[in-house]
């Protein structure tokens, strides 16, 4: 039976931890009855880093990373390649491969991955955006860097054909990331060799095709 608090604002608050991902009804109010516990001070500040991130913080206008400016802090870095872009997932992914020291290049944020399954098609995610990067020129290398999932490999065989027609390489991370893992649980050894020995993407393809 579900636990019913006589506090309204403390039910208030534990409905609201419990709609965070991974965060159950008990976690939640393990939480909530934690930040009561602290000094009035520390509790507010809490809640205005929350309130200061959703209302601050951007998306680049270049990558489509988080930001707290139009651009982001890669992109107008001087000293990263920007001939070669990483397309990910999502913004988890990019943490993801930074923290391997790997990739010294841009990257392309698509905000998801194509899913007919779940309603999910091209012009939902920034694919458009990522093949007027590439037509703008200055671009040599594509990497693909999604789930090796359906969804995935989806994504990349698209986003393979609208960028045919351009002069730029496409590559595909090297599979020693399993097929049917996700970037951001890949551990940083097995994610670095991968970006590090990619292939080009073609090279993906059965001879029978």
């Amino acid at each position: 039976m579900e636990q019913e608090f006589k506090s309204t604002l403390l039910e208030n608050a534990v409905k609201e931890f419990a709609k965070l991902p991974g965060i159950g009804r008990k976690t939640a109010l393990r939480l909530v009855l934690y930040l009561l516990r602290q000094e009035e001070a520390s509790a507010t500040q809490f809640g205005e880093a929350i309130i200061k991130l959703r209302k601050e913080i951007r998306y680049c206008h270049v990558c489509h990373n988080i930001s707290e400016s139009d651009t982001c802090p890669i992109c107008s870095d001087p000293r990263r390649d920007s001939a070669t872009v990483c397309v990910v997932e999502n913004v988890r992914d990019v943490m993801s491969i930074e923290a391997t020291g790997q990739h010294h290049g841009l990257y392309h944020v698509l905000g998801g991955l194509i899913s007919p399954m779940d309603g999910i098609g091209p012009a939902d995610i920034e694919i458009d955006s990522l093949v007027a990067r590439v037509a703008a020129g200055g671009i040599r290398e594509v990497i693909l860097a999604l789930a090796a999932t359906m969804e995935g490999d989806t994504t990349n065989f698209y986003i393979f054909r609208r960028l045919a027609p351009y002069d730029v390489k496409i590559t595909i991370l090297a599979r020693g990331v399993s097929v049917g893992n996700e970037i951001e649980y890949t551990d940083e050894l097995t994610l670095g060799r991968s970006i590090a020995q990619r292939i080009p993407f073609s090279d993906t393809f059965s001879k029978d095709e």
